[in-house]
């Protein structure tokens, strides 16, 4: 049982507890939205929709923080746990027109989502192309 324990637990999901190269933010209010949007001029904006409750969404978290290394200021990568926040990942979907999904990535450039991907999907993101 441990194995499976440790494929499809929720424990230690939180990117901030994780020893990973990524620096996280939190995304834990609406109105880091427009802090978002206005950002995304200088920089992409990187969203990591995750669902702490859904063993496929631990994993792709994983394969995602083990895949994909940014250097100092060339996105912002934000985390949502959309459980504690469902207000915020509600309003992520409504202001980005983006149909809600999770776990999902959402990359955000001059205000726009220029790409969004979603479960398996998400570790095939070429995020190089939009940096």
């Amino acid at each position: 049982m441990g194995i499976f324990n440790n494929l499809f637990s929720s424990k230690n999901t939180n990117p901030e507890e994780q020893k990973d190269q990524l620096k996280w933010i939190p995304l834990t209010s609406v109105d880091q939205l427009n802090e978002i949007e206005q950002n995304s001029s200088k920089r992409p904006q990187i969203i990591f929709k995750h669902s702490t409750s859904c063993g496929i969404s631990s994993m792709v978290l994983r394969t995602f923080r083990s895949s994909y290394f940014l250097e100092e200021n060339q996105a912002d990568l934000y985390f949502l746990d959309l459980h504690r926040y469902r207000a915020v990942s509600n309003e992520v979907a409504n202001k980005f027109q983006v149909y809600h999904q999770s776990p999902q990535v959402l990359i955000i450039k001059n205000g726009i989502a220029v790409a969004d991907e979603s479960h398996g999907a998400i570790t095939s993101l070429n995020l190089s192309r939009y940096i």
